[in-house]
C-alpha cells in the first residue's frame, strides 16, 4: 500500500480510525468519533481531502460487547441474572442487527468488578449467572454465541454456566453440588438429561488470549486464582476440584481437553463447554476482527489511527494495537492516554508515531474528565503534523 508520503499531495487520504475503549473514561465508539472529528478538522484547516472510516474495536475482553453493538447499530439487552456470588444483578448481552450473533461477556455476570464490594469467595464463585445470559441469547434465536472471557471472578470450570443450561453436577449420594470450584472435589457424576438441546446447535466462538492449560502450576487456579482472592490452600483445592471435573468429563465424553491451550482461561470457563459442545477458541482481537470485517477495512487504508488508555508493552501482545499492526500495510499512529514505550520500541513494532492526550503533567482523574476533548485536540494536531 502506498502511504501519503508517496502519493500526490492532492490525493484523498484514506484513514481508518480503529481504537479500543479508554477503560473507565470512554467507550470505543466515543473514542473513534472524537479522533475522527479532530483529524477531519485538522485536515480541513490545511485544505486536505480525507476519506474517513471509523471502526470501534476491542480485544475480546471487557468492552467487546459495547464495541460490537456500536458497530452493529444495536442496543445492549438487559437481562435479570446473578453475579459470581449468586446475588441478583441486571446484566447485558448484545445481538447483531439480524439477530444471528449474540455476544456475552463473562465480566457481565461473573466479573470481578461486580463483587468488588464484598469479600472474595474463590471456592464458591460461580458462572451460573453467565449461563442465564447464554440462555436468554438462545431464547432470542441466536445461532452464534461469542463468549468473551476477560475479567471473571470464578474458577468453577464453567460448571455454573452448564448448570444454568440444565446440567446437574452430583456427589456420590446423588445430591447436587453447591456452586463453585471448591465443591467439585466431591463430584461423582454429571446428569445432562435436562441440558438445553439448543446449546449444542449453536456456533460457539470463545475469545481467549491466554494459553494456560486447565491444571497445574500454569493452570487456571495457580495463575489466576490469587487475583480472585484464592489463598495457597484455596488454590490447591480449586486445582484438585478442576482435576476431578476433568476426570469425570473425560470418562463421560471421551474428550481429553485438560492440556489444551486456553482451557485455563477465566477459571476454566471453556472446559465444560468444550467437553460437550464444539467450541472455537480464537484470540480475542482476531475474533472481533472477523465479525467486523476489520482486515478488509484496514487493508484499504493509507493511515490507521488506533488508541487505548495506556500504550505499553502489553499493547504489542494480543491487544488492539498489535492487531492493527498485523492487519494494515499503511502507516499506523497511536493516540493514548499515556505512552510508556520508547521511540525505538515503537519504530521496531511498526508504529509511525504515538501521541499522549495529556497536554502536560496530569492525574488520571483530570485526563478522564475531558478525555473526548483531549482526543479531539490531539487528533487535530496529528492531522496537521501528518498532512503537511
Amino acid at each position: 500500500m502506498t502511504s501519503l508520503q508517496d502519493s500526490s499531495p492532492t490525493a484523498a487520504l484514506r484513514v481508518a480510525v480503529v481504537p479500543d475503549s479508554f477503560k473507565g473514561s470512554a467507550r470505543a465508539s466515543e473514542v473513534a468519533h472524537a479522533i475522527s472529528a479532530g483529524f477531519l478538522s485538522g485536515a480541513d484547516s490545511l485544505g486536505r481531502e480525507v476519506r474517513m472510516t471509523t471502526l470501534p474495536f476491542a480485544d475480546g475482553g471487557e468492552g467487546t460487547l459495547e464495541a460490537l453493538i456500536d458497530a452493529w447499530g444495536t442496543e445492549a439487552i438487559p437481562v435479570q441474572t446473578t453475579d459470581a456470588l449468586n446475588r441478583p444483578v441486571i446484566s447485558r448481552l448484545g445481538l447483531s442487527a439480524d439477530g444471528k450473533i449474540a455476544v456475552v461477556e463473562a465480566a457481565e455476570a461473573a466479573g470481578l468488578p461486580q463483587v468488588a464490594d464484598a469479600p472474595r469467595q474463590p471456592l464458591s464463585a460461580t458462572t451460573y449467572g453467565l449461563g442465564a445470559l447464554v440462555s436468554r441469547a438462545l431464547d432470542l434465536g441466536a445461532g452464534q454465541i461469542i463468549l468473551c472471557l476477560g475479567g471473571s471472578a470464578t474458577t468453577d470450570g464453567g460448571t455454573g454456566l452448564l448448570s444454568a443450561l440444565g446440567a446437574k453436577f452430583l456427589d456420590a449420594d446423588g445430591n447436587q453440588l453447591q456452586p463453585g470450584g471448591g465443591p467439585l472435589n466431591d463430584l461423582h457424576r454429571i446428569d445432562i438429561s435436562g441440558l438445553d438441546p439448543r446449546a449444542a446447535g449453536v456456533v460457539w466462538q470463545i475469545a481467549c488470549d491466554v494459553t494456560n492449560p486447565l491444571l497445574g502450576e500454569n493452570g487456571a487456579a495457580a495463575v489466576f486464582g490469587p487475583q480472585k482472592g484464592a489463598s495457597p490452600t484455596d488454590v490447591a483445592a480449586l486445582d484438585a476440584g478442576l482435576a476431578r471435573l476433568a476426570d469425570v468429563l473425560e470418562t463421560v465424553t471421551g474428550r481429553a481437553l485438560r492440556d489444551q491451550e486456553g482451557m485455563g482461561a477465566a477459571g476454566g470457563l471453556a472446559f465444560s463447554l468444550g467437553s460437550y459442545f464444539t467450541v472455537d477458541l480464537v484470540p480475542g482481537w482476531e475474533l472481533v476482527a472477523r465479525v467486523l470485517d476489520a482486515h478488509r477495512i484496514m487493508g484499504g487504508a493509507d493511515l490507521v489511527i488506533t488508541g487505548e488508555g495506556r500504550l505499553d508493552s502489553q499493547s504489542l501482545q494480543g491487544k488492539v494495537v498489535s492487531g492493527v499492526l498485523q492487519a494494515t500495510g499503511g502507516d499506523v499512529i497511536v493516540i493514548a492516554g499515556s505512552v510508556d514505550l520508547d521511540p525505538q520500541v515503537l519504530a521496531d513494532a511498526g508504529i509511525l508515531a504515538a501521541y499522549s492526550i495529556a497536554p502536560g503533567p496530569a492525574t488520571l482523574e483530570e485526563l478522564s474528565a475531558d478525555v473526548l476533548g483531549l482526543l479531539r485536540r490531539t487528533a487535530y494536531s496529528v492531522a496537521r503534523t501528518y498532512l503537511r
